[in-house]
């Protein structure tokens, strides 16, 4: 009668302390930040000003390659291209306003 009293403590014990992880459930939430200041566009690179053009032709960036290009609004609503630019394994970019200076 010990043995049954004994190994009845040792199964209800046992039960109570298991751990079903599967009955925690934390809800996942996954946010993304957005700059809801400025609006950015993708611009083709041969549509880019021929200012922007020029100044990516000169000697200061004429051995990085440009991949992509964007056209950035702001909220005050001023305007400038942000170019993707190349050179071996190093990737930079350029804002460059659309008269081919570069903004910093």
């Amino acid at each position: 009668m010990k043995n049954f009293i004994l190994s009845a403590a040792i199964v209800a014990f046992a039960g109570v302390s298991t751990v079903k992880a599967n009955e925690i459930r934390t809800p996942l939430t996954i946010s993304l930040a957005s700059d809801s200041t400025a609006n950015k566009v993708p611009v083709k690179l041969e549509e880019l000003p021929e200012a922007v053009k020029t100044t990516l032709k000169a000697n200061a960036y004429k051995e990085w390659t440009p991949t992509t290009a964007f056209l950035i609004t702001k909220a005050d609503q001023s305007t400038f291209y942000q170019v993707d630019v190349k050179k071996g394994n190093d990737i930079a970019y350029l804002q460059l306003s659309k008269e081919g200076a570069i903004i910093q």
